[in-house]
């Protein structure tokens, strides 16, 4: 087999340049050790905060542009209207019709039966259950598929890296080095409360909440705290850290990161209702909650003690550090917790714990959650980006002043998905099982009609996404027979699937595979975020990198082996179909590739001629895409 498929077997292959529009990563920053207001990132770069929703949407019009046409198409059938299956589709159809907008039909089975296994498990089911799924002909089985799914030890995998997205755990960040046993510390707790079933709720708190130590397994949570630890500065740039993080996470409410340099008026005037009339030290006195958290680090091995002392305010006298001078405000020298919109204070000494009472009450908790879940199965948030919440332009029964509106696409969506999230006490399974069941989940990402930019906020269709580098792994992983064998420091056993790596700069004792990966933009959970951007890199490793060609090799691939035994090469076209890309082929594919191995004279031949078969469907744009 030779490095270079692409110019020798193009039968199945899209261009090589095929660049797919999206994000771009976001570069790190320093912290500098003395700031003041004219360092505000607002005044550099208005138009960078001013168009990011705009960005967000043109994004998914410029990908969703760029592939539709170049995806499998369905046969064609006569539209049905989709059925009505929860509020979720009262309120998406309901926006359409009200509109004279068709939504696109229904997923086929086989694209729905990819698109869930993705989204729930980050990998593609093998020939054997896709066949499955396929010739069942039960009126219910998609949604017995997706209970299977949720019950799967690889649900499991899946949503411990989507938490450890949103909690940040890494080994090492520009601000704090948890140490290995501290990541893996994180890990274990973050995978032990989806595997336990925990709420969402009782995650979020004992993340903000928990006391220990770092390396200490049944204090695992301690390590979100440990995530404040802000150099070169004073201790109040931590405690600022501290909310900054707890409540981008948890409340969707990052701009308090500009709250906690200077009033909002003037700087986030056209950004945020709410923000625009918060002062500084209100948002100080939300960080207050954490004036008396200590982070105290051991020097022989570096963990944390993470613990909370009895005394202690937020006090207004630095003149050093990562954000302006704190000083005092007349007589006011420092300040205690207050918390926003209630006012509330702490009822005891553990001025921690209350911050961690009060926010999983906060009606944003249960907003920003069902955003984030909205947007990792539809593709984008109803408020994207989805830390940039905005408290007084949520609710539909108290809409904010003219000239203002509501926030979210969807505004009574919203109030609903977070009630609904509320009810069933912040369970994320039953969550995921109500959005995975609608209609408007399943909706094809095909679209007959003329497709506009003003029809992306309306979820019409389907948004395709690019399959994380840790997701490209598992599928090439997968559909060849061949996982991994990456050792992770502190782990006993090794680790076959990428979706279970404790980070994404994993696996650190083989570079060339984490290198793979990282082309596809996983970012780092500090200074680069995951990115849906394409490049000809990406497709450059696709086509020639040992991961792949190593792996699409008939003497290493158990996959290949079995399919070289089919009884006919057409059963081994089907078999290589359903194996990389979850469908069985066209008449026309079938015809390329029955000419194709119909040309082999030796067995030797057969085997170079399924090879290559095999590489080509790799390299398929749709095995890049979950659509």
């Amino acid at each position: 087999m030779t490095g270079n498929r692409y110019r020798k077997h193009a039968l199945l292959v899209l261009p090589l340049a095929l660049f797919i529009p999206g994000s771009r990563p976001a570069a790190g920053e320093e912290a500098p050790k003395v700031v003041s207001i004219a360092d505000c990132t607002f005044e550099a770069a208005p138009e960078e905060h001013l168009a990011r929703q705009a960005r967000v949407q043109r994004g998914i019009y410029e990908r969703v542009t760029a592939i539709s046409g170049k995806l499998p198409r369905a046969a064609s059938s006569a539209q049905a209207a989709p059925p009505l299956r929860s509020f979720i589709d009262v309120e998406i159809f309901g926006r359409l019709a009200g509109l004279g907008i068709t939504p696109a039909r229904l997923s086929t089975d086989e694209e729905f039966m990819r698109r869930i296994q993705l989204d729930l498990t980050g990998r593609i089911p093998s020939s054997a259950e896709a066949r499955a799924f396929l010739a069942d002909r039960s009126a219910d089985k998609r949604d017995q598929l997706i209970d299977r799914l949720l019950a799967s030890p690889e649900f499991i995998d899946r949503w411990t890296m989507w938490l450890g997205d949103l909690v940040q755990n890494t080994a090492v960040a520009t601000n704090v080095n948890r140490q290995i046993l501290g990541r893996n510390a994180f890990h274990d707790w973050i995978r032990r409360s989806v595997a336990e079933d925990k709420s969402l709720r009782d995650i979020a708190w004992e993340a903000v909440a928990t006391a220990g130590n770092t390396f200490d397994g049944p204090a695992g949570a301690a390590n979100f705290p440990a995530g404040a630890v802000t150099p070169m500065g004073p201790a109040q740039d931590t405690y600022d850290t501290m909310l900054v993080r707890s409540s981008g996470a948890f409340l969707g409410l990052a701009h308090y990161d500009c709250l906690l340099c200077h009033d909002g008026r003037g700087h986030l005037d056209q950004i945020s209702l709410w923000g625009a009339g918060s002062t500084r030290i209100e948002a100080e006195r939300m960080a207050a909650f954490f004036s008396r958290m200590r982070l105290n680090r051991r020097s022989q091995d570096g963990d944390y003690d993470v613990l909370d002392v009895s005394s202690g305010q937020y006090d207004l006298n630095t003149n050093f550090g990562n954000r302006p001078a704190r000083a005092p405000l007349g007589s006011l020298r420092n300040v205690t917790p207050q918390y926003r919109v209630t006012g509330a204070t702490p009822a005891n000494g553990d001025w921690r714990e209350a911050f961690a009472n009060n926010m999983v009450k906060d009606p944003m908790f249960a907003r920003n959650l069902a955003n984030r879940l909205w947007k990792h199965f539809f593709g984008l948030g109803l408020v994207d980006p989805v830390d940039t919440l905005d408290p007084v332009r949520l609710d539909p029964a108290n809409p904010p002043r003219a000239p203002w509106s509501l926030q979210a696409t969807h505004p009574l969506l919203l109030e609903k998905l977070a009630k609904e999230l509320e009810g069933s006490w912040f369970n994320l399974r039953e969550f995921i099982r109500l959005v995975a069941r609608s209609s408007a989940y399943q909706l094809s990402s095909r679209y007959d009609g003329e497709w506009k930019i003003d029809y992306v906020a309306l979820f019409a269709r389907h948004y395709p996404r690019r399959l994380e580098g840790e997701e490209i792994h598992d599928a090439i992983a997968k559909a060849t027979g061949v996982p991994g064998r990456y050792t992770v420091q502190g782990w006993a056993e090794p680790v076959e699937w990428a979706v279970q790596l404790p980070e994404p700069v994993e696996p650190r004792s083989n570079g060339a595979v984490a290198a793979f990966m990282n082309a596809f933009l996983r970012g780092n959970r500090d200074t680069q975020p995951r990115s849906q951007s394409g490049s000809i890199l990406q497709q450059l490793n696709l086509m020639n990198d040992p991961f792949v060609l190593n792996r699409v090799r008939m003497s290493t691939s158990p996959a290949l082996q079995a399919i070289s035994r089919q009884p006919s090469n057409e059963a081994a076209i089907e078999e290589i179909f359903l194996s990389f890309l979850s469908r069985r082929p066209t008449g026309e594919e079938k015809a390329k590739g029955f000419a194709y191995l119909g040309r082999a004279a030796t067995a030797a031949a057969r085997t170079s001629a399924l090879e290559d078969l095999a590489w080509a469907a790799t390299n398929k744009l749709e095995f890049l895409f979950s659509y």
